[in-house]
């Protein structure tokens, strides 16, 4: 079936582990990462750009178009990504459990070389203090912190 739009929805998309835990290991990170870009892959007009994160949390980019509802994608990216892994190891106790909420930030074209960057080198960028405060947000804003970085 054709479709009728055009679109340039790129995005990048950041989510923790419970807790902010260090889930993340050298073990459990290459799984998870071959699991998101195999599921996004399969997914009709997205297109992963580039997959990323710390031990902590996880970072991707991607362009998406205009049907795909984002919160239900994030939503079986997490659950499904976690279960595949916690399969994989096969234990009573969870190697990989997600922390509520994502954050998400539209950006255009002109910025997805950066982004990718951004992403691609996120232990570097941690490890140096030198992240970019609107790429790691996730989940709802603490309301009282914003107010005082405000005023």
């Amino acid at each position: 079936m054709p479709h009728n739009y055009y679109s340039e929805i790129n995005l990048h998309v950041t989510w923790h582990t419970k807790d902010s835990l260090p889930l993340l290991t050298p073990t459990v990170e290459p799984l998870v990462y071959r699991y998101l870009k195999q599921r996004l892959v399969h997914e009709k007009g997205v297109f992963v750009h580039e997959i990323g994160g710390t031990e902590t949390h996880i970072h991707l980019v991607l362009t998406i178009p205009p049907t795909i509802l984002l919160s239900e994608l994030i939503g079986q990216l997490k659950g499904a990504s976690a279960h595949e892994v916690n399969q994989q190891f096969g234990r009573r106790d969870k190697a990989l459990q997600w922390q509520t909420g994502y954050g998400v930030v539209s950006f255009g074209t002109g910025d997805l070389s950066w982004v990718k960057e951004y992403v691609r080198n996120q232990r570097q960028h941690h490890a140096e203090g030198k992240t970019f405060d609107r790429l790691e947000r996730f989940g709802v804003p603490d309301t009282k912190q914003d107010a005082r970085e405000r005023a």
